[in-house]
């Protein structure tokens, strides 16, 4: 016997309706931040040096935050800088990127925008061409924070 459309209606109106609620995102510590680090230079000591983060202490929003990180380097085939590694210390995730360059670069500096999430460290690392690492750290102070998501 086919179903009458009261009798949909009556169906539907006593499902009951589940919702859904997503975690809030979880924020990165100081100890994801010291892994994510160690993931990529190993035990290899990291000097402070050398490196130069050009970024605002005191951002307003945190959507886009403009960043420029440049190493004192001659990039020349002998000397150069093969990677610079940024990280953030209370992002979602604490890698922000990767970017890898080679003497053909002409010079060892990247620039682009970030999304910071709150007020944080963010932690520049360079590795050179003869092994070692070289870091710069900035305080960042963020008004309005981005990479959140709120549950309501």
């Amino acid at each position: 016997m086919p179903t009458t459309r009261r009798q949909f209606l009556t169906l539907a109106g006593s499902v009951t309706v589940i919702p859904i609620v997503t975690p809030r995102s979880v924020e990165a510590t100081p100890a994801m931040l010291n892994t994510a680090i160690r993931n990529i230079v190993g035990e290899a000591p990291i000097r402070t040096g050398k490196v130069k983060l050009d970024i605002p202490p005191l951002v307003e929003n945190g959507n886009t935050v403009p960043m420029t990180v440049s190493v004192a380097s001659p990039m020349t085939a002998d000397d150069y800088v093969k990677s610079i590694h940024v990280f953030n210390e209370k992002n979602p995730q604490p890698n922000i990127g990767h970017f890898y360059l080679s003497p053909s670069s002409g010079r060892a500096q990247i620039s682009t925008r970030i999304r910071l999430a709150d007020t944080q460290k963010v932690v520049a690392i360079a590795r050179l061409s003869d092994g070692s690492f070289w870091q710069v750290t900035a305080d960042i102070v963020v008004t309005l924070a981005a990479c959140t998501e709120e549950v309501n």
